[in-house]
C-alpha cells in the first residue's frame, strides 16, 4: 500500500511539471502569434504607407456621392443654410486629425478617451451605423447610375429594374472585397478620388453651360409649412458625410473644390426643381452624363471599399482574437461575402437614395463626424474652460447632436413616403 501510495504521488509531480514547461512554451510563443495575427488583419496588417496615399483616401472618403446632393439640399436649406452646412462639411472632423496619429483605430481613440470599455460601447455602434450605413447607400448610387447610363444609351420603354443594377455593382465587391488591407485598396482609392473630382467637376461646368433655367425659383421645395420644415431635417443630413497631416490638408483642398461649386452653381441653375441627385437633372448633352454616371460608378466602387475595411477588420478581429478562429482565406472569403451580400441586399429592398442619405447623414454621420470627436478633444486635451477651442468644440458638439436629432425625422419621412409607392423586389 505504501508503494502504491508513493507512486500515485509522483503523477501529479510529472504532469505539473510537464504542464508547466507546456505553458511556458504557450507564454512565449504569444507575441509571435499575436504579431501574426496583426500583420494577418487589414488595418494593422501593412504600415508601409505613404503620405499621398492618405490624400486620395480622404478625398475618397469625404466626397461622397452625397456631393450630387448638395444642390438639392440647397433648395430645402435656402442660400444661407448651406453655406453653414458647407463649410461645417468641410472642418467638422477637423479635430479628429490632430489625435489619431498614434492610434491605429477609431475606437482605441475612443478607449484612450473614455476608458477600455466604454470607449467600445460609445464608438463601435456609431462606427459601425456610420461604414454599413455609407456602404448601402452606396450600392443604391452605383446602381441607379448604372441604371441612368442605360436609359440614357438604350432610351427602353421598359427599362432593366434597378435591382438588377444594384446586383450587377454589388458583384464587383465580391471580387475587391478579397483585397486584403488598406495599401491593397490604394489604386482603386486612387482612381475613386480622381473620378470623384471629374464628376463633381462635370456635374458645375454643365450646370453652368445650361444655363439658368425658365421659371428657375429658389424658395422652398415644399408647397407646406410641415414639407419645409421635414424637407429642412432630411437636408440636414444630406451635406454630413490615420491619415498624415499632409494628405489631409491637400484632401481638404480638394474636398472644397468639389463642393461648393456643385452645391452653389447647381443650385442657381435649377432652384428648388433640382433633382437629389444633379446628374438626373443634367440631361444633356448624353455623352457627358453618361461619363459622368460611370465616373459615379467608379467613385462609389473604391468609396465602398474604403468604408468596409474597418468593417472587415472588426468582423475579423472579432472571429480571430475573441473567437479563435483562425486567421485563413476561407474565413476572410466566407464573412467578408456576407457581409457584401446583407448590404445587397438592404439596398435592394430600400433603394431611396435622398431618403436614406438624409437618414444616414443624420444618425450615423453627425456622431461620429461633428461631436464625438469634439468630445474625445476635450477629454484628451482638456482644454481651459471658456477658452476658443472649448467654446468651439462645445458649439460644434451641441448642433452635431441636435442634427443627430433632427435629421433622421426628415429622412425617414422621406423613405416612407416614397416606400408607399414603391413596389418591393418588383
Amino acid at each position: 500500500m505504501g508503494d502504491t501510495t508513493d507512486q500515485s504521488s509522483s503523477i501529479p509531480s510529472n504532469v505539473d511539471e510537464k504542464w508547466n514547461k507546456q505553458s511556458q512554451i504557450i507564454d512565449e510563443d504569444k507575441p509571435r502569434r499575436q504579431k501574426e495575427i496583426d500583420e494577418w488583419l487589414p488595418i494593422t496588417g501593412s504600415r508601409n504607407a505613404k503620405w499621398w496615399y492618405s490624400t486620395f483616401h480622404n478625398v475618397t472618403a469625404m466626397v461622397g456621392a452625397g456631393v450630387l446632393s448638395l444642390p438639392f439640399a440647397m433648395s430645402n436649406l435656402g442660400w444661407y443654410g448651406s453655406w453653414l452646412c458647407d463649410s461645417c462639411t468641410i472642418l467638422g472632423d477637423h479635430s479628429i486629425h490632430f489625435m489619431a496619429n498614434e492610434f491605429d483605430r477609431y475606437h482605441e481613440l475612443g478607449q484612450h478617451a473614455f476608458g477600455e470599455k466604454l470607449g467600445l460601447w460609445i464608438v463601435v455602434p456609431q462606427q459601425l451605423i456610420c461604414e454599413v450605413g455609407v456602404d448601402i447607400v452606396y450600392m443604391v448610387t452605383g446602381g441607379n447610375s448604372l441604371q441612368k447610363v442605360y436609359k440614357t444609351v438604350k432610351k427602353d420603354k421598359d427599362p432593366i429594374k434597378l435591382t438588377y443594377f444594384i446586383m450587377i455593382f454589388a458583384s464587383c465587391h465580391f471580387v475587391l472585397a478579397h483585397l486584403p488591407n488598406f495599401n491593397s485598396i490604394s489604386g482603386v482609392s486612387l482612381a475613386a478620388a480622381v473620378m470623384s473630382l471629374s464628376y463633381s467637376t462635370i456635374a458645375w461646368t454643365a450646370s453652368l453651360h445650361k444655363g439658368v433655367q425658365p421659371d428657375v425659383a429658389y424658395g422652398y421645395k415644399a408647397s407646406s409649412t410641415p414639407g419645409t420644415v421635414f424637407n429642412f431635417f432630411t437636408a440636414l443630413g444630406d451635406p454630413s458625410k490615420k491619415p498624415m497631416w499632409r494628405g489631409v490638408v491637400l484632401a481638404y483642398l480638394v474636398v472644397a473644390l468639389c463642393y461648393f461649386p456643385v452645391a452653389l452653381i447647381g443650385y442657381y441653375t435649377f432652384g428648388n426643381a433640382v433633382e437629389d441627385n444633379i446628374l438626373i437633372s443634367l440631361e444633356k448633352p448624353e455623352w457627358l452624363i453618361i461619363t459622368a454616371n460611370m465616373f459615379v460608378v467608379v467613385h462609389v466602387i473604391g468609396s465602398y471599399q474604403l468604408y468596409a475595411m474597418p468593417v472587415f477588420d472588426m468582423i475579423e478581429t472579432l472571429l480571430v482574437k475573441k473567437l479563435h478562429f483562425r486567421p485563413t482565406l476561407i474565413l476572410r472569403f466566407v464573412s467578408r461575402n456576407i457581409y457584401v451580400a446583407f448590404t445587397m441586399f438592404v439596398a435592394i429592398t430600400f433603394p431611396f437614395f435622398g431618403g436614406l442619405l438624409g437618414f444616414f447623414g443624420g444618425f450615423a454621420f453627425s456622431p461620429t463626424t461633428y461631436f464625438l470627436p469634439c468630445i474625445m478633444w476635450l477629454a484628451i486635451k482638456k482644454p481651459r474652460r471658456w477658452s476658443l477651442s472649448w467654446i468651439i468644440n462645445w458649439i460644434c458638439i451641441t448642433l452635431g447632436a441636435m442634427l443627430m436629432i433632427l435629421s433622421p425625422i426628415g429622412g425617414l419621412r422621406s423613405i416612407i413616403i416614397q416606400a408607399s409607392t414603391y413596389k418591393f423586389y418588383k
